[in-house]
Order: C-alpha cells, then structure tokens, then sequence
C-alpha cells in the first residue's frame, strides 16, 4: 500500500480504529452566546484524578477536563504548580492518556499539574471554519482562552507549562506551541501529522496530506476549509508552515514506521502510522533547515498505545526540564 492514501481508504482505517478506541462524549448542557466559561461540576474519579466539566461558550456546550493533581495541591495554596497538557487523538477523549498508560505512576512523584483536556472527535485542536460561518466548535479557544484561564484563576496552574499528544494530539501540541509564542516551554509529539499540506496537489481532492481529518461522520470541510479555497487558513494551522514559530521551545518527534515493531502490532504495514511518519520526516527536517533544535525518535512500530506510553516515558525528563529550566532543545 502506498503512503499516498485515498478518502475512502482512511475512512476505513478510522473506523477499524473506532472499534478499539472508545470515545468519551462530554455532557451536552447548550449555552448562550453570552454565557462565561465556568465550572459546573467537579468530580474525583481517582487518588490524585479530579474532572472537570466546564461551561463552555466556545463549544456551545459542555466540555471535559481530567486532572492529574500533585502531592500537596490545594486550590487555596499560596503556590502555583506547573502544568503538564496531555492532548489525546482523533478518535478518543479527555480519560485516553489515564485508561491508556500509567501516566498517574510516571508522575506520581513529580510536583507537576497533569491537564488533560477533551479535544473531539477529529476537532483537531483548532476553531472549525464551519463553511465560513465560524463557531463551535471552537477547540482553540475553548483550551488556550476558557480552560487555560479557568486553571490559573482557580486551580493554581502556573505559566510554566510544557504540551504532549499523540496523534491529533501531537498536531495539537506543535499547533498550540506555534501559534502561541511563549506559552509552552516545551513540546513533544508522537505520532502526529505535522505537515498537513504532505504531498497536496492544487485542485487534489483526496486528504491522504491530512489523515487526522479523514474521520466517519466528520465533514472534514468544516475544519480548515478546502486546502486550495481556504490555503491561508490551512497553512495558519499547519505545524510545518509554522516551524519557525517554535524557536526557543524544547521540542521532541517521535513516530513509527508503520510495521510491527517490539511492542506488536498489526500483521501488514501500518499506513496510519506510515503517514505519520512521512509527516515527522518531513517537520523534522523543515526545522532543522531553519536551525529550530529537535530531538527526533523514528522508530520500527505502529499507531497504538504501547508506543505512545513509552514515548511518553522517553520525553518526561525532557519535559520536565523545559518546566524547571525553561527552554531548548532536550
């Protein structure tokens, strides 16, 4: 199979992968366009785990956020505590990165604020176009305006900050610390597309550049447009057009081959995987030829959890040190 994927092809694979994956909706409680973004419920779920569900203007609705809280939080503290953003994939949600890994173990004994927010099926971390009419969903706003600022007001989340995810989730972290200069210290990605426009051909209707969008059920239209009508708005939202944004930010790549690697996998090439990996290539090499520093991990694996956990392992310590140190490369 080649790695020039057609609609209908992706379309299959998401939804082989939708029958692994379940997706977690958030309450749906309609708000008016006058409405501030609040917190209605919280819950504990879990030893250190608190969700959130918050009022969303943005969204038009309600939306989810899991905590992971450290040792000592109290929200009436005389400190604030560093935030660590976990964003998940296309086609899970907000309780992925803990149903998934042991991520509450692996920070466990870190004074670090784990936020791991909903971000849609396929909203692909970003304010949908919506044919020109704008609205919700608003992703963007909904993270980096409502939940951001609600954190830091009421839950004693700092400024220093550093973002992670896989798949859609890794072209959330790189779009995030692009097109919000000095908001994250660090940034890593496993698995994601970070060059949405890959091999695009003017007049081109087939999305194998933007496999992230090819979700059932999703106008994929809806999000950034048609690539030739709405090029602006594509290239706003394309981490390889953005690179030069993330200078100074500690960044790490890391995505697989496509094949079955030690962790397992499918018996036939990956192709979800495969593009991700042409998209990491080509990210990697449009940062290096504008001296933006990299750590870069292309390995033999595919497009599933067990990778992701040991990413997640193996960028940590970068992590963390973008936290306490500020920024380069790790």
């Amino acid at each position: 199979m080649g790695r020039s994927l057609t609609l209908a092809a992706l379309v299959g694979v998401f939804t082989l992968l939708l029958s692994i994956f379940a997706a977690t909706p958030a309450a749906a409680r309609p708000l008016t366009a006058a409405a501030q973004p609040r917190v209605v419920a919280e819950r504990a779920v879990a030893p250190r785990t608190l969700d959130l569900t918050v009022a969303s203007p943005a969204l038009g609705r309600n939306g989810m956020v899991r905590l992971l809280l450290p040792y000592g939080w109290s929200r009436t503290a005389g400190r604030t505590w560093p935030a660590l953003w976990l964003l998940h994939g296309g086609v899970d949600g907000y309780t992925a990165w803990t149903r998934e890994t042991d991520v509450q173990r692996l920070t466990a004994g870190s004074d670090v604020m784990v936020v791991m927010p909903e971000g849609g099926a396929c909203g692909n971390y970003s304010d949908w176009w919506n044919h020109g009419r704008g609205g919700p969903p608003a992703w963007e706003t909904f993270h980096m305006r409502e939940v951001r600022g609600i954190l830091e007001r009421d839950y004693r989340a700092g400024t220093a900050r550093a973002i992670a995810g896989n798949s859609m989730g890794g072209l959330g972290a790189m779009l995030y610390a692009a097109r919000f200069p000095g908001a994250f210290r660090a940034a890593a990605s496993f698995s994601g597309y970070l060059h949405t426009l890959y091999g695009h051909r003017p007049g081109d209707d087939s999305i194998g550049w933007g496999p992230s969008l090819a979700c059932p059920g999703t106008d994929w239209r809806r999000v950034w447009g048609d690539p030739d009508d709405q090029a602006a708005i594509w290239h706003a939202h394309n981490p390889y057009d953005l690179a030069g944004a993330l200078r100074g930010v500690r960044l790490r790549v890391a995505s697989g081959d496509g094949r079955a690697g030690p962790l397992g996998g499918l018996p036939f090439t990956d192709p979800v995987e495969a593009a991700a990996h042409d998209h990491a290539a080509a990210f990697t090499a449009r940062l290096g030829s504008l001296g933006v520093p990299v750590a870069t991990r292309l390995y033999q694996g595919q497009h599933s959890w067990p990778y992701w956990q040991r990413e997640l392992h193996n960028a940590y310590p970068a992590l963390l040190r973008g936290l306490t140190s500020g920024v380069g490369n790790g």
